[in-house]
Protein backbone atom coordinates (compact mmCIF):
# COMPACT_ATOMS: atom_id res chain seq x y z
CA UNK A 1 0.00 0.00 0.00
CA UNK A 2 2.73 2.25 1.25
CA UNK A 3 4.98 2.27 -2.13
CA UNK A 4 1.27 2.33 -4.36
CA UNK A 5 0.62 5.46 -2.45
CA UNK A 6 4.05 6.92 -2.79
CA UNK A 7 3.74 6.37 -7.28
CA UNK A 8 0.43 8.02 -7.14
CA UNK A 9 1.44 10.73 -5.40
CA UNK A 10 4.91 10.94 -4.88
CA UNK A 11 5.67 10.61 -1.23
CA UNK A 12 4.19 8.67 1.57
CA UNK A 13 1.09 10.00 3.42
CA UNK A 14 1.36 7.31 5.65
CA UNK A 15 4.45 7.36 7.31
CA UNK A 16 4.05 8.76 10.97
CA UNK A 17 6.82 11.56 9.74
CA UNK A 18 5.07 12.46 7.34
CA UNK A 19 1.02 13.08 9.56
CA UNK A 20 3.39 14.53 12.00
CA UNK A 21 4.96 17.09 10.21
CA UNK A 22 3.51 17.30 6.74
CA UNK A 23 5.62 20.38 5.43
CA UNK A 24 9.18 19.29 5.78
CA UNK A 25 8.13 17.20 3.06
CA UNK A 26 6.32 19.65 0.90
CA UNK A 27 9.80 21.80 1.05
CA UNK A 28 11.45 19.09 -0.70
CA UNK A 29 8.76 18.76 -3.74
CA UNK A 30 9.17 20.49 -7.01
CA UNK A 31 6.81 23.16 -7.68
CA UNK A 32 5.40 21.00 -10.70
CA UNK A 33 6.33 17.61 -10.87
CA UNK A 34 4.71 14.01 -12.29
CA UNK A 35 4.24 11.05 -10.08
CA UNK A 36 4.88 7.82 -11.52
CA UNK A 37 1.49 7.04 -11.02
CA UNK A 38 0.68 9.90 -14.05
CA UNK A 39 -0.37 12.61 -11.58
CA UNK A 40 0.35 16.25 -11.61
CA UNK A 41 1.34 17.46 -8.37
CA UNK A 42 2.11 21.55 -7.50
CA UNK A 43 3.02 23.25 -4.26
CA UNK A 44 3.46 26.63 -5.67
CA UNK A 45 1.09 29.07 -4.44
CA UNK A 46 1.04 30.67 -8.04
CA UNK A 47 0.32 27.64 -10.00
CA UNK A 48 -2.32 26.63 -7.27
CA UNK A 49 -4.76 29.77 -7.49
CA UNK A 50 -4.07 29.92 -11.61
CA UNK A 51 -5.41 26.22 -11.74
CA UNK A 52 -8.92 27.46 -9.38
CA UNK A 53 -9.90 30.44 -11.21
CA UNK A 54 -9.11 28.74 -14.61
CA UNK A 55 -11.95 27.16 -16.32
CA UNK A 56 -10.06 24.75 -17.97
CA UNK A 57 -9.21 22.85 -15.35
CA UNK A 58 -12.50 21.66 -13.55
CA UNK A 59 -13.66 17.62 -12.25
CA UNK A 60 -13.15 15.25 -14.77
CA UNK A 61 -15.20 11.72 -14.43
CA UNK A 62 -12.33 10.15 -12.84
CA UNK A 63 -11.24 9.87 -8.88
CA UNK A 64 -9.18 8.65 -7.16
CA UNK A 65 -11.80 6.80 -4.84
CA UNK A 66 -14.94 4.84 -5.68
CA UNK A 67 -18.02 6.96 -5.63
CA UNK A 68 -20.47 4.17 -5.04
CA UNK A 69 -21.89 4.83 -7.99
CA UNK A 70 -23.71 8.02 -7.05
CA UNK A 71 -23.86 10.48 -9.22
CA UNK A 72 -20.94 13.75 -8.96
CA UNK A 73 -20.97 15.57 -5.64
CA UNK A 74 -22.18 19.36 -5.13
CA UNK A 75 -18.21 19.61 -4.17
CA UNK A 76 -17.26 17.94 -7.66
CA UNK A 77 -19.75 19.35 -10.11
CA UNK A 78 -18.91 21.47 -13.02
CA UNK A 79 -20.84 24.25 -14.08
CA UNK A 80 -23.90 25.03 -14.98
CA UNK A 81 -25.33 22.08 -12.79
CA UNK A 82 -22.42 23.46 -9.94
CA UNK A 83 -23.78 27.32 -10.26
CA UNK A 84 -27.59 26.12 -10.13
CA UNK A 85 -27.09 24.64 -6.52
CA UNK A 86 -24.93 26.85 -5.21
CA UNK A 87 -27.25 29.63 -6.25
CA UNK A 88 -29.35 27.95 -3.62
CA UNK A 89 -27.24 27.30 -0.56
CA UNK A 90 -25.46 30.63 -0.99
CA UNK A 91 -27.90 32.59 0.94
CA UNK A 92 -27.58 31.12 4.05
CA UNK A 93 -24.21 32.11 4.31
CA UNK A 94 -24.22 35.87 4.00
CA UNK A 95 -22.43 37.96 6.54
CA UNK A 96 -25.53 38.88 8.18
CA UNK A 97 -26.65 35.72 8.41
CA UNK A 98 -23.57 34.32 9.75
CA UNK A 99 -23.22 37.30 12.29
CA UNK A 100 -26.43 36.43 13.51
CA UNK A 101 -25.23 33.15 14.79
CA UNK A 102 -22.25 35.25 16.83
CA UNK A 103 -24.67 34.91 20.37
CA UNK A 104 -25.75 30.97 19.90
CA UNK A 105 -22.10 29.99 19.24
CA UNK A 106 -20.77 32.29 22.08
CA UNK A 107 -23.33 30.21 23.91
CA UNK A 108 -22.72 27.11 22.85
CA UNK A 109 -18.74 27.52 23.45
CA UNK A 110 -19.15 28.21 27.04
CA UNK A 111 -21.51 25.17 27.64
CA UNK A 112 -19.10 23.25 26.44
CA UNK A 113 -15.90 25.02 28.46
CA UNK A 114 -17.84 25.25 31.44
CA UNK A 115 -16.94 22.71 34.04
CA UNK A 116 -13.62 21.70 32.45
CA UNK A 117 -10.72 20.94 34.54
CA UNK A 118 -7.74 18.88 33.60
CA UNK A 119 -6.47 16.46 32.02
CA UNK A 120 -9.45 17.34 29.09
CA UNK A 121 -9.39 15.89 25.30
CA UNK A 122 -10.51 19.28 23.95
CA UNK A 123 -11.11 17.56 20.74
CA UNK A 124 -13.84 15.84 22.46
CA UNK A 125 -15.41 18.30 24.58
CA UNK A 126 -15.22 20.99 22.47
CA UNK A 127 -13.70 20.86 18.72
CA UNK A 128 -16.11 18.00 18.06
CA UNK A 129 -19.44 18.85 19.27
CA UNK A 130 -19.36 22.62 18.27
CA UNK A 131 -19.51 22.67 15.05
CA UNK A 132 -22.04 19.91 15.08
CA UNK A 133 -24.44 21.51 17.18
CA UNK A 134 -24.14 24.70 14.53
CA UNK A 135 -24.66 22.69 11.43
CA UNK A 136 -26.86 20.16 13.06
CA UNK A 137 -28.90 23.65 13.96
CA UNK A 138 -28.71 25.28 10.59
CA UNK A 139 -29.84 22.00 8.63
CA UNK A 140 -32.88 21.81 11.25
CA UNK A 141 -31.56 18.11 12.52
CA UNK A 142 -32.70 17.30 15.76
CA UNK A 143 -30.73 17.36 19.12
CA UNK A 144 -31.30 13.77 19.66
CA UNK A 145 -30.07 13.03 16.52
CA UNK A 146 -26.67 15.15 16.50
CA UNK A 147 -24.64 12.44 17.85
CA UNK A 148 -25.17 9.89 14.33
CA UNK A 149 -23.15 13.49 12.82
CA UNK A 150 -19.53 12.38 14.50
CA UNK A 151 -19.42 8.67 13.06
CA UNK A 152 -20.84 9.89 9.66
CA UNK A 153 -18.39 12.81 9.38
CA UNK A 154 -15.54 10.86 10.46
CA UNK A 155 -16.03 7.78 7.67
CA UNK A 156 -16.83 9.98 5.24
CA UNK A 157 -13.68 12.48 5.83
CA UNK A 158 -11.74 9.57 5.93
CA UNK A 159 -13.63 8.73 2.73
CA UNK A 160 -11.87 11.88 0.63
CA UNK A 161 -8.31 10.07 0.69
CA UNK A 162 -7.22 7.95 -2.18
CA UNK A 163 -8.86 4.25 -2.45
CA UNK A 164 -5.24 3.53 -2.84
CA UNK A 165 -4.16 4.74 1.20
CA UNK A 166 -7.91 3.07 2.55
CA UNK A 167 -8.46 -0.24 4.14
CA UNK A 168 -10.78 -2.38 3.02
CA UNK A 169 -12.58 -1.25 6.40
CA UNK A 170 -12.14 1.91 5.96
CA UNK A 171 -14.16 1.77 2.38
CA UNK A 172 -16.49 -0.42 4.03
CA UNK A 173 -17.30 2.28 6.68
CA UNK A 174 -17.63 4.85 4.04
CA UNK A 175 -19.95 2.92 2.45
CA UNK A 176 -22.23 2.66 5.28
CA UNK A 177 -21.71 5.81 6.68
CA UNK A 178 -22.93 6.93 2.49
CA UNK A 179 -26.04 4.93 2.27
CA UNK A 180 -26.98 5.77 6.35
CA UNK A 181 -26.81 9.02 5.83
CA UNK A 182 -28.45 9.05 2.69
CA UNK A 183 -31.37 7.19 4.35
CA UNK A 184 -31.64 9.72 7.41
CA UNK A 185 -31.74 12.61 5.29
CA UNK A 186 -34.20 11.25 2.45
CA UNK A 187 -36.68 10.88 5.20
CA UNK A 188 -36.02 13.92 7.40
CA UNK A 189 -36.60 15.67 3.85
CA UNK A 190 -39.26 14.52 3.13
CA UNK A 191 -40.68 15.19 6.66
CA UNK A 192 -39.68 19.15 6.38
CA UNK A 193 -41.50 19.10 2.60
CA UNK A 194 -44.65 17.59 4.64
CA UNK A 195 -44.31 20.18 7.52
CA UNK A 196 -41.58 22.69 6.73
CA UNK A 197 -39.66 24.76 9.61
CA UNK A 198 -37.38 27.74 10.13
CA UNK A 199 -34.59 25.86 8.64
CA UNK A 200 -32.12 25.25 5.60
CA UNK A 201 -33.07 21.98 4.76
CA UNK A 202 -36.59 23.03 4.95
CA UNK A 203 -36.19 25.86 2.40
CA UNK A 204 -34.06 23.13 0.13
CA UNK A 205 -36.77 20.49 0.32
CA UNK A 206 -39.25 23.15 -0.88
CA UNK A 207 -37.20 24.12 -3.84
CA UNK A 208 -39.15 22.70 -7.53
CA UNK A 209 -36.47 20.74 -9.33
CA UNK A 210 -34.02 20.24 -6.96
CA UNK A 211 -33.81 16.18 -6.81
CA UNK A 212 -33.04 14.16 -3.27
CA UNK A 213 -29.70 13.46 -4.84
CA UNK A 214 -29.03 16.84 -5.11
CA UNK A 215 -30.16 17.54 -1.81
CA UNK A 216 -28.51 14.60 -0.32
CA UNK A 217 -25.24 15.89 -2.39
CA UNK A 218 -25.63 19.59 -0.69
CA UNK A 219 -25.92 18.20 2.99
CA UNK A 220 -22.69 15.92 2.77
CA UNK A 221 -20.57 19.13 1.69
CA UNK A 222 -22.36 20.90 4.94
CA UNK A 223 -21.59 18.45 7.34
CA UNK A 224 -17.97 17.33 6.08
CA UNK A 225 -17.21 20.19 5.34
CA UNK A 226 -18.85 22.56 7.77
CA UNK A 227 -17.87 19.95 10.27
CA UNK A 228 -14.71 18.51 9.80
CA UNK A 229 -12.94 22.03 9.19
CA UNK A 230 -13.95 23.49 12.04
CA UNK A 231 -13.28 20.77 14.20
CA UNK A 232 -9.46 20.61 13.04
CA UNK A 233 -9.23 24.63 13.20
CA UNK A 234 -9.80 24.54 16.56
CA UNK A 235 -7.58 21.38 17.45
CA UNK A 236 -4.84 22.65 14.65
CA UNK A 237 -4.66 26.88 16.01
CA UNK A 238 -4.60 25.25 19.65
CA UNK A 239 -1.82 23.51 19.27
CA UNK A 240 -0.10 25.95 17.47
CA UNK A 241 -0.78 28.87 19.87
CA UNK A 242 0.24 26.40 23.02
CA UNK A 243 3.61 26.24 20.79
CA UNK A 244 3.75 29.66 20.38
CA UNK A 245 2.52 31.11 23.57
CA UNK A 246 4.01 34.33 22.81
CA UNK A 247 1.01 34.78 20.03
CA UNK A 248 -1.92 34.63 22.45
CA UNK A 249 -1.90 37.98 23.60
CA UNK A 250 -2.61 39.04 20.07
CA UNK A 251 -5.33 36.29 19.15
CA UNK A 252 -7.13 37.92 21.90
CA UNK A 253 -6.41 41.32 20.88
CA UNK A 254 -7.29 40.81 17.10
CA UNK A 255 -9.09 37.12 16.88
CA UNK A 256 -10.08 37.47 13.36
CA UNK A 257 -6.36 38.34 12.10
CA UNK A 258 -5.68 35.58 14.10
CA UNK A 259 -7.84 32.81 12.81
CA UNK A 260 -6.40 33.48 9.14
CA UNK A 261 -3.22 33.14 9.89
CA UNK A 262 -3.53 29.49 11.81
CA UNK A 263 -5.53 28.62 8.83
CA UNK A 264 -2.38 29.66 6.41
CA UNK A 265 -0.10 27.98 8.88
CA UNK A 266 -1.79 24.41 9.55
CA UNK A 267 -4.86 24.09 7.35
CA UNK A 268 -7.50 21.71 7.78
CA UNK A 269 -7.80 21.13 4.38
CA UNK A 270 -4.37 20.40 2.56
CA UNK A 271 -4.86 19.73 -1.15
CA UNK A 272 -7.37 19.31 -3.60
CA UNK A 273 -7.40 17.97 -7.26
CA UNK A 274 -8.75 18.92 -10.42
CA UNK A 275 -8.74 17.91 -14.08
CA UNK A 276 -7.42 19.31 -16.93
CA UNK A 277 -11.02 19.65 -19.34
CA UNK A 278 -8.92 20.33 -22.24
CA UNK A 279 -4.93 20.05 -22.69
CA UNK A 280 -3.00 23.00 -20.99
CA UNK A 281 0.34 24.15 -20.86
CA UNK A 282 1.29 24.87 -17.45
CA UNK A 283 4.52 26.80 -15.81
CA UNK A 284 5.88 25.66 -19.27
CA UNK A 285 4.63 21.97 -18.91
CA UNK A 286 1.85 20.48 -21.03
CA UNK A 287 -0.89 18.67 -19.17
CA UNK A 288 -3.22 16.82 -21.41
CA UNK A 289 -6.84 17.04 -21.70
CA UNK A 290 -7.94 14.47 -18.78
CA UNK A 291 -4.88 14.60 -17.09
CA UNK A 292 -4.87 15.29 -13.36
CA UNK A 293 -3.25 17.53 -11.11
CA UNK A 294 -2.92 17.94 -7.07
CA UNK A 295 -2.95 21.15 -6.20
CA UNK A 296 -0.93 20.85 -2.28
CA UNK A 297 -2.81 23.95 -0.69
CA UNK A 298 -1.22 23.54 2.14
CA UNK A 299 2.17 23.77 0.42
CA UNK A 300 1.15 26.85 -1.66
CA UNK A 301 0.13 28.88 2.42
CA UNK A 302 4.07 27.94 2.84
CA UNK A 303 5.11 29.26 -0.27
CA UNK A 304 8.03 31.51 0.46
CA UNK A 305 7.82 33.93 -2.62
CA UNK A 306 3.76 35.44 -1.09
CA UNK A 307 4.28 34.85 2.23
CA UNK A 308 8.23 35.35 3.79
CA UNK A 309 9.27 33.33 6.27
CA UNK A 310 6.22 30.89 6.01
CA UNK A 311 6.91 28.18 8.62
CA UNK A 312 6.97 30.53 11.69
CA UNK A 313 3.50 31.53 13.02
CA UNK A 314 2.90 35.35 13.28
CA UNK A 315 -0.65 36.18 13.91
CA UNK A 316 0.55 39.60 13.18
CA UNK A 317 1.12 38.82 9.33
CA UNK A 318 -1.42 39.36 6.61
CA UNK A 319 -2.20 35.63 5.86
CA UNK A 320 -5.90 36.78 4.28
CA UNK A 321 -4.71 35.40 0.96
CA UNK A 322 -4.00 31.61 2.18
CA UNK A 323 -5.78 29.34 -0.03
CA UNK A 324 -7.33 27.19 2.67
CA UNK A 325 -11.23 28.06 1.87
CA UNK A 326 -9.63 27.59 -1.93
CA UNK A 327 -10.62 29.65 -4.83
CA UNK A 328 -12.72 30.61 -7.62
CA UNK A 329 -16.18 28.72 -8.14
CA UNK A 330 -15.54 26.16 -5.73
CA UNK A 331 -14.62 28.98 -3.06
CA UNK A 332 -16.28 27.25 0.52
CA UNK A 333 -19.39 28.42 1.30
CA UNK A 334 -19.07 28.48 4.66
CA UNK A 335 -16.25 30.38 5.23
CA UNK A 336 -17.54 33.27 7.27
CA UNK A 337 -19.22 30.57 9.40
CA UNK A 338 -15.82 28.35 9.80
CA UNK A 339 -13.78 31.63 10.50
CA UNK A 340 -16.39 32.79 13.35
CA UNK A 341 -16.23 29.64 14.76
CA UNK A 342 -13.05 29.27 15.18
CA UNK A 343 -12.78 33.28 16.09
CA UNK A 344 -15.23 32.46 19.30
CA UNK A 345 -14.07 28.71 20.29
CA UNK A 346 -10.29 29.88 20.21
CA UNK A 347 -10.67 33.19 21.92
CA UNK A 348 -12.77 31.46 24.97
CA UNK A 349 -10.71 28.41 25.25
CA UNK A 350 -7.72 30.47 26.15
CA UNK A 351 -9.11 32.77 28.41
CA UNK A 352 -9.47 29.76 30.08
CA UNK A 353 -5.06 29.84 29.74
CA UNK A 354 -5.00 25.76 29.43
CA UNK A 355 -1.51 23.84 29.08
CA UNK A 356 -0.69 20.82 27.39
CA UNK A 357 -0.94 17.98 29.14
CA UNK A 358 1.60 14.79 28.93
CA UNK A 359 1.28 13.03 25.75
CA UNK A 360 -0.77 15.71 25.06
CA UNK A 361 -1.59 14.85 20.85
CA UNK A 362 -2.76 12.40 17.74
CA UNK A 363 -2.94 12.85 13.99
CA UNK A 364 -5.69 11.22 12.06
CA UNK A 365 -4.48 9.21 9.35
CA UNK A 366 -5.98 11.02 6.80
CA UNK A 367 -4.10 13.00 3.82
CA UNK A 368 -7.11 15.56 2.50
CA UNK A 369 -8.00 16.96 5.86
CA UNK A 370 -5.39 17.36 8.80
CA UNK A 371 -5.94 17.27 12.23
CA UNK A 372 -5.95 15.62 15.63
CA UNK A 373 -7.78 13.08 17.38
CA UNK A 374 -6.71 14.05 20.72
CA UNK A 375 -5.10 16.89 22.21
CA UNK A 376 -5.58 16.83 26.18
CA UNK A 377 -4.89 20.18 27.84
CA UNK A 378 -4.94 20.93 31.17
CA UNK A 379 -6.64 24.15 32.90
CA UNK A 380 -6.22 25.86 36.28
CA UNK A 381 -8.23 25.10 38.98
Amino acid sequence: MTSAASDLLGFDPLSADFRADPYRQYRRMDKLARTPAGLWVTTSYQLCAQVLRDSRFGHGDRSWRDTGGSKRSFATMNPPDHTRLRRLVSGAFTAPFVERLRPGIAETTDELLTGLSGPVDIIAALAYPLPVIIISELLGVPAEDQARFRSWSSALARGQDPDVILSSEEREARTRAREEFANYFTDLAERRRAKPASDLLSALAGVEGLTIQELLSICSVLLVAGHETVVSLIGNGTRALLANPDQIPYLHAHPAAAVEELLRYDPPVQLTLRTALEDVVLSGMEIEAGQQIVLLLAAANRDPSVFPDPDRLDLARSAKGHLTFSLGIHFCLGAMLARLEGQIALTKLFERAPVLAPDPFEYRETLVLRGLTKLELVFPD
